[in-house]
C-alpha cells in the first residue's frame, strides 16, 4: 500500500471515529437529559370540605316553549292569488282577512245556479197549483218540488266554495314570513304562512315517573330561557295520563303569560319543579361536576391524590348543585380543573371558605 492509500484510509477512519463520538454523546445526553428531568409538577386545584344541608327539592327538568295556538295558513281551494291583506310579522286579530283568491270562475256558476233556481222554483209554485186543483198526479208535483231543492243546494255549494277563497285568521296572533305572492298560484298544499298565538304560551316539559305522584294541576313552577335572565313563572293545565314507554316519563304542560313577547316560541326551557318532601343533601359548585357517559362525576381528595368517584345529582341553582348520593360529610371535593385530573393523580388543594 502506497503512501497515499494510506492516507486516504486514515482520513476514512478518522471521520468514523468523530461520527461515532458525536453520536455517542448526543445519545448519552438524551438518556440522561430524560433521567434528568425534574418530576412532574404537582397539580393544583381548589376544594371544599362537604356538609350536609337540608334543601327545597326542586326538580330540574328539560322542557320547551310552545305557541298558546300555532296555525299553518293554507287555502281550502286552489285558485290565483289575487290579494294579500297582511305584512309579515304582523299582529293579527281573530276573523281579519289574510288572502283573497280570484272567485270570478265560482260568482259565475253562482249567477247561473241562482237563474235555474228562480226557474225551478216557479215550477214548483205552479206545479203546488196545479196539485191543488187535481190536474197533476203527486208524483209530478215531487218532481218539481225536487229539482227546486236540487238548485237550492247548488246556489249554497257554489256560495260555500266562494267563502273558502277568503281566507281568515281563526285567532289572534303573529303572522309569520309568507311564501307566496299576488298573482301565486296556490293549492290546498301551498303553506301560505304561519300563524302564531303568543301572548300565553304552554310550557311543554317531562317528569321522571317516580314523581308522577306529586304532579297536580294548578301546580306553580318557574322557568328560565336562554335568551332572558329573568325567572318565569308557570302553573300547570295537563298532564299526560300515561307513562311514556321509551323514557318512564309523564309529559306536562304549563301555561305562562307572554304579554310583551319575551318568550319566544321553540325555544328552550330550564323549568323548576318543586317538590313536596325536603332532602338532606349535600351542595356543591356546578364546575365540580365531571359529564361521563352513563352519569356524572366528581373529584374527591384521598391521601394527596384525586380519587374520581361518581354521584348522583337533584336539583340545580345559577351556581350549585344538589348530590343526592355518592358523597359523605367530610369528603374534600375538587372544585377547579377538574376537566385535567385523573384519577388518581398527586394534587395540592387550596380549601375554599
Amino acid at each position: 500500500m502506497n503512501k497515499k492509500s494510506l492516507l486516504y484510509l486514515l482520513i476514512i477512519l478518522g471521520l468514523f471515529a468523530i461520527g461515532y463520538v458525536v453520536f455517542f454523546k448526543k445519545d448519552k445526553s438524551k438518556v440522561s437529559g430524560g433521567d434528568s428531568k425534574a418530576k412532574p409538577t404537582m397539580l393544583t386545584a381548589e376544594a371544599i370540605v362537604v356538609t350536609p344541608n337540608e334543601f327545597d327539592n326542586v326538580l330540574s327538568l328539560s322542557g320547551t316553549i310552545d305557541a298558546d295556538e300555532k296555525l299553518e295558513v293554507r287555502s281550502e281551494v286552489s285558485g290565483r292569488v289575487d290579494k294579500i291583506y297582511f305584512s309579515e310579522g304582523q299582529r293579527i286579530s281573530q276573523g281579519q282577512i289574510l288572502v283573497k283568491i280570484n272567485d270570478i270562475e265560482l260568482q259565475a256558476q253562482l249567477k247561473q245556479a241562482q237563474t235555474s233556481n228562480q226557474l225551478t222554483s216557479e215550477n214548483e209554485r205552479r206545479a203546488k197549483l196545479l196539485l191543488a186543483k187535481g190536474a197533476i198526479s203527486q208524483e209530478e208535483y215531487d218532481v218539481a218540488s225536487a229539482a227546486f231543492k236540487t238548485s237550492q243546494a247548488q246556489i249554497q255549494l257554489v256560495q260555500a266554495q266562494i267563502s273558502k277563497t277568503t281566507i281568515t285568521a281563526p285567532f289572534g296572533g303573529t303572522i309569520g314570513l309568507r311564501n307566496v305572492s299576488p298573482g301565486t298560484i296556490i293549492s290546498p298544499t301551498t303553506l301560505i304562512a304561519n300563524l302564531v298565538k303568543d301572548n300565553r304560551v304552554k310550557v311543554t316539559f317531562s317528569v321522571p315517573e317516580k314523581y308522577s305522584s306529586q304532579l297536580k294541576t294548578n301546580s306553580q313552577v318557574e322557568f328560565t330561557v336562554s335568551n332572558n335572565a329573568r325567572t318565569f313563572a308557570a302553573s300547570i293545565y295537563a298532564i299526560e295520563p300515561e307513562v311514556a314507554l321509551a323514557t318512564r316519563t309523564m309529559t306536562v304542560r304549563a301555561y305562562a303569560p307572554n304579554p310583551d313577547g319575551k318568550l319566544i316560541v321553540g325555544s328552550y326551557a330550564n323549568v323548576l319543579l318543586p317538590l313536596n318532601d325536603s332532602v338532606n343533601a349535600i351542595s356543591i359548585p356546578t364546575e365540580a361536576i365531571v359529564p361521563v357517559q352513563d352519569g356524572k362525576n366528581v373529584f374527591v381528595l384521598e391521601s394527596g391524590k384525586a380519587k374520581q368517584v361518581s354521584v348522583e345529582t337533584g336539583s340545580r341553582t345559577e351556581k350549585d348543585i344538589v348530590v343526592l348520593s355518592g358523597l359523605k360529610k367530610g369528603d374534600t371535593v375538587l372544585t377547579t380543573g377538574v376537566l385535567s385530573l385523573k384519577d388518581g393523580a398527586a394534587v395540592k388543594v387550596t380549601l375554599k371558605k
